[in-house]
């Protein structure tokens, strides 16, 4: 979807009294999806799940995009408290049970957010996934919401453009060769020496948190 297409569809939303929300994980990637909302409507909420695990960059690169765009984010916090995310041998989960852990700090927090409005604006990609390329613009979410995907059909060239035109910003971390950045455990910088480009759950066979597919409607 163009600009054009975009700011229709969300104008169409609201005309229908709908309430709309956004996420972000503040990557490069990221910011086009927000750049697009501010030219589009600055009062469109943006949650950042904070799950305490950040990079103290990414926090800070948060609140610099806020400023910069003019946006209404707000922190979403995990409702278990860390020293309640530990296995029977006393690990946090992190180290244990990924999944688990994606899912006390991530997809149960945004649980609440999803309930109290209509539409979820994500920044999916077709092109980042198996389980994305399968999306359509619009898909069924739990309770009874709607799943906007305007930029399924963005490509990585088409990203770059947009960046470069309107001088948007990098993550800073980018420069110290982390190009998929999460939380700081489950995170690591490219390899260049041995050619990995796994920058998340480096050995597992995990590719989700749990927001792309807990948070998908089942029909």
């Amino acid at each position: 979807m163009d600009f054009n297409a975009i700011r229709d569809q969300i104008t169409a939303y609201r005309q229908s009294g709908l309430k709309l929300f956004t996420t972000s994980s503040f990557q490069t990637h990221s910011l086009v999806l927000l750049h697009l909302i501010s030219r589009i409507d600055k009062s469109i909420p943006v949650f950042f799940i904070n799950t305490g695990y950040h990079f103290p960059e990414t926090v800070a690169f948060k609140d610099k995009i806020a400023g910069m765009f003019e946006l209404d984010v707000r922190n979403v916090f995990p409702l278990t408290p860390k020293n309640m995310q530990k296995d029977l041998g006393g690990k946090l989960l992190f180290a244990s049970d990924p999944d688990y852990c994606c899912y006390l700090n991530k997809t149960q927090p945004l649980e609440p957010v999803l309930a109290a409005h209509d539409v979820w604006i994500n920044g999916v990609r077709g092109d980042q996934s198996d389980v994305r390329k399968r999306f359509r613009v619009e898909e069924p979410a739990p309770f009874d919401t709607i799943r906007f995907h305007p930029m399924l059909d963005w490509s990585p060239k088409m990203i770059y453009a947009y960046r470069k035109e309107y001088n948007i910003p990098h993550h800073p971390m980018e420069d110290k060769g982390y190009f998929s950045i999460g939380c700081e455990p489950c995170t690591r910088k490219l390899d260049m020496e041995t050619g990995s480009r796994e920058g998340r759950w480096f050995g597992l066979k995990k590719t989700e948190c749990g927001l792309n597919t807990d948070l998908v409607g089942k029909g």
